[in-house]
């Protein structure tokens, strides 16, 4: 089995791009002026109606930072932000999953830049992203391609499984949210995990299994 892994509340509690950002507004690597429209967004996915070009319009925000001091804001976003708040019952099933040999990958909306850190952690194979688009080693406030959001990220799942020859039977993918429900609907198994409540109600209709992740690191 290939086994295929969210990581917002699925992996760890709460969003990685929320602790991304807060850790860059600390270390002064962006303004609060620079991103008073997120929680909008924010309510906005919440109650089912999502800006799905909301990733495009946040890393607008930050052309021209250079890549080496997103790269450190990252790693320090982790040590004292993400790693706390990896759910353990994730990390032990990921261990699990890797001790038998079977294949772990993250399908995240989230960069690339933020994600890396905890795949590194945990010894994910690699993981499908959002990816910033640099130039001369600053950002160029675009991505490379889409955004992996919503169906988009089925799409690089998709791609991805093509391209190693995979077939979408032999795939589990674990999620939280119902934004992820084109993936969900075309792998072989799908798991809900902390779903919210869209999800919980497809996930209960489909038969899924639904994970309950409680429990975080803390350290």
């Amino acid at each position: 089995m290939i086994h295929i892994f969210d990581v917002d509340n699925t992996v760890i509690q709460k969003t990685s791009a929320w602790y991304f950002l807060l850790e860059a507004l600390n270390e002064g690597v962006v303004r609060f002026s620079q991103v008073r429209r997120l929680p909008l967004e924010w309510l906005k996915y919440k109650i089912g109606r999502p800006n799905m070009d909301f990733i495009e319009d946040a890393v607008k925000h930050l052309a021209g930072i250079e890549k080496s001091v997103l790269e450190q804001t990252a790693q320090n976003c982790f040590e004292r932000r993400i790693k706390p708040r990896i759910f353990t019952g994730a990390a032990e099933l990921i261990g699990e999953l890797l001790a038998r040999g079977e294949r772990v990958i993250f399908a995240t909306s989230t960069l690339d830049i933020i994600v890396q850190p905890l795949e590194r952690y945990l010894a994910v194979e690699c993981s499908l992203a959002s990816e910033l688009e640099f130039s001369d080693g600053r950002t160029t406030g675009r991505l490379c391609g889409s955004s992996l959001f919503g169906g988009k990220k089925k799409d690089a799942a998709v791609a991805w499984l093509e391209a190693n020859g995979l077939p979408a039977a032999d795939v589990c993918f674990y999620s939280d949210s119902y934004t992820d429900l084109p993936l969900l609907e075309f792998c072989g198994r799908a798991a809900a995990v902390n779903p919210d409540r869209f999800l919980a109600k497809k996930a209960k209709k489909h038969g899924w299994e639904i994970l309950r992740f409680t429990q975080i690191t803390g350290k």
